[in-house]
């Protein structure tokens, strides 16, 4: 009898399932500059980027601003939404 040795690739898949994504939603309460610094403070993004993820929102609606565990993302969706901001964790 050949007994099987543990999946790398098992292990894996199970951590990339593990990972969720921090989608930002368009909203007609928020303008752009406070979202923008909202990007900059919360969540790290550099300027630039966070403009760009700004104008993505707007003009498509929603935009994937941060990947990871669901313990990692939480503490960002509830600032975010503390500040009023329409996002989820997907």
């Amino acid at each position: 009898m050949v007994k099987e040795k543990p999946s790398i690739l098992s292990d894996h898949k199970e951590q990339l399932t593990n990972i969720r994504e921090l989608v930002l939603y368009n909203d007609d309460y928020n303008t752009f500059e406070f979202v923008i610094e909202t990007l900059i403070d919360v969540c790290g993004i550099e300027p630039v980027q966070a403009e760009q993820i700004t104008l993505i929102v707007h003009y498509k609606g929603k935009c994937g601003i941060m990947s990871g565990s669901l313990e990692e993302l939480k503490p960002v969706y509830n600032e975010m939404i503390n500040r009023k901001l329409t996002v989820s964790i997907e």
